[in-house]
Order: structure tokens, then C-alpha cells, then sequence
């Protein structure tokens, strides 16, 4: 797939979730509203955030898009992963306020009775968001896109935390009015808790963290099925948006001449592109396979 390519397919989904949730914060806080639900609106109002959140996706995309030049020699990649912790900011500032409201509402006694359009809009959100959820994973597991990734999630805590609000929008609509507020302090715990699991897996990519073990098995396996490739001393990799950045360590017969070993070197690279196309560059170092060698590093 080419580069463009990949980021054309992101861009699509983005802005199709980008839309749908626009009418959906609409809906939601009008059915909130007018059908006198606080659950539906606190739906409505995390709408709204993920609207915010969302279009900073798409400015992500936008500059991640660009290819790598003099000032960003490793690319623009890790702008979705700034986006996807903004998401998990925007998810954990969502899930507090709701909190606050709801346990405020229980505290007051402000219970309320929900109309019948809070009831279908709690119903329809459930629908369209699980359908935007596992759209949106598909492409995103396929161009291993960050930003996809927690946008998805982001769709998929939407349709659950909508099954609470529509479980307490018809208990207090058939009189049970504590109900409404306590779907909604549910509703900010789920929340909280994805805003976390966002949060981490950004910050794992921002702070450079290792890649899956059964990628860089993979990927050694890979190299060494290469012939003149004895061992693969070292192999690490990092993700960069919707790229992984391979360092490989490759020991070799020292007698080789510098031109056979880096035909070599050549030759696992464009092995690895062949079979990993979400892999953005190969970084290759070669060592003489029958001496020790000491790894000089400051890290």
C-alpha cells in the first residue's frame, strides 16, 4: 500500500466518525434537554468533547502525513500519538465532569422524569456508535494507526456507557428518578477508566516504548532466515504513528567484503518491507559474528 494511500483510507474514517458524531451531539443534547434527561445530556456534552477531539485527529493525520525532511529526519509520525493522548485528556475531563453532575444530582435530590426522546436518542447512540466502533478498528488494526485506534476505542465507550444511560433513562421514566443520575455516574467511570487505557498506550509510543515480543520475534526469525545472516545480535523497534522503526544488530562472517555485506543487509530490509508493510524503516548494524563485541550506548 502506498504511503498516501494509507493516510486517504485514515482520513476517510476520521471523517465520517468526524460527521456522525457532530449529529449525534446535536441529538443528544436536545433529547437531553427537551426530554429532561441528565444522563442523555451528559452523553451530549461527552459528545461534544469527542467532536473536539476528533477534529484534533484529523489535524494530526494532516501533519503526519508529511514525509520526513531536514528538521524531522524520522518523519511526522508521532503527531497521532500527541493526538491520541489529547483524546485520553479530552475522555478523562469528560468522565469528571459527569461525575460531578451526577453525584451532585443524587446529593440535591434533582431527579427528573426523561421523556420518550431521551429513551430513543440513549437507543439509537447505542447503534450507530458500536457501528462507527468496529468500522473504525478494521482500518485502523489494518494501517496500525494510532490515532485510529483510540478514536475506535473512543466510539466503543460511547456505545457501552449508552447501555447505562439508556437503562436509567427507562427506569426513571417509569418513576425510578435516581436511576437517571446513577446511569450517568456509571457512564463516567467507564470513562475514566478508557481515558486510562488511551493515556497509557499514547504514552507508551511517546516515551519510546518496545514493540509487541511477537513482532520483534517475528521480525528476527525474519532476518535470520536470510542466508550469510548467523545471528541477529540485537533488534529493537518503535513505534512512529502508523510506522514501526526497526534497529537491527546482524552478525556476520568477518571476511566478508564491505560490498557483500551490505547487499546482505540490503536484502533482510527489503525482506522486512515485503512482509510488514506497516514497517516505515530499517535501520541495519553489522558485527562480526566470531568476536565479542561490547554495545557502546548512553541511553
Amino acid at each position: 500500500m502506498l504511503r498516501s494511500d494509507r493516510f486517504d483510507q485514515a482520513d476517510r474514517i476520521i471523517k465520517i466518525g468526524f460527521w456522525i458524531n457532530a449529529i449525534l451531539m446535536i441529538l443528544k443534547l436536545s433529547a437531553g434537554y427537551w426530554g429532561h434527561s441528565d444522563a442523555v445530556f451528559a452523553d451530549g456534552i461527552e459528545s461534544a468533547c469527542d467532536f473536539v477531539a476528533i477534529f484534533a485527529t484529523m489535524m494530526a493525520l494532516k501533519l503526519g502525513r508529511q514525509p520526513f525532511d531536514a528538521n524531522h529526519p524520522y518523519g511526522h509520525g508521532r503527531a497521532e500519538s500527541l493526538a491520541a493522548l489529547l483524546v485520553s485528556l479530552v475522555i478523562f475531563a469528560t468522565g469528571s465532569w459527569i461525575l460531578y453532575e451526577s453525584v451532585l444530582a443524587v446529593i440535591n435530590h434533582d431527579f427528573k422524569s426523561p421523556g420518550w426522546v431521551a429513551v430513543a436518542a440513549a437507543f439509537m447512540t447505542i447503534i450507530i456508535k458500536e457501528w462507527l466502533h468496529r468500522f473504525t478498528l478494521m482500518t485502523g488494526k489494518r494501517l496500525e494507526s494510532p490515532s485510529l485506534l483510540a478514536i475506535a476505542k473512543d466510539h466503543r465507550k460511547d456505545a457501552i456507557t449508552s447501555i447505562s444511560t439508556l437503562a436509567g433513562v427507562v427506569g426513571a421514566f417509569f418513576g425510578f428518578g435516581i436511576l437517571d443520575p446513577l446511569a450517568a455516574a456509571l457512564t463516567a467511570f467507564f470513562i475514566l477508566y478508557v481515558g486510562y487505557q488511551t493515556f497509557r498506550e499514547a504514552a507508551h509510543d511517546l516515551m519510546d516504548g518496545n514493540a509487541p515480543a511477537d513482532f520483534i520475534n517475528a521480525i528476527q526469525d525474519l532476518a535470520e532466515s536470510v542466508a550469510c545472516v548467523d545471528h541477529v545480535h540485537e533488534i529493537r523497534a518503535r513505534r512512529s504513528g502508523q510506522y514501526m522503526i526497526v534497529d537491527l544488530k546482524l552478525e556476520m562472517d568477518p571476511d566478508m567484503t564491505v560490498k557483500q555485506s551490505h547487499d546482505i543487509a540490503t536484502r533482510v530490509k527489503k525482506l522486512i518491507f515485503e512482509h510488514y508493510p506497516g514497517v516505515g524503516d530499517v535501520m541495519i548494524h553489522i558485527n562480526p559474528h566470531d568476536e565479542e563485541h561490547e554495545d557502546l550506548i548512553r541511553l
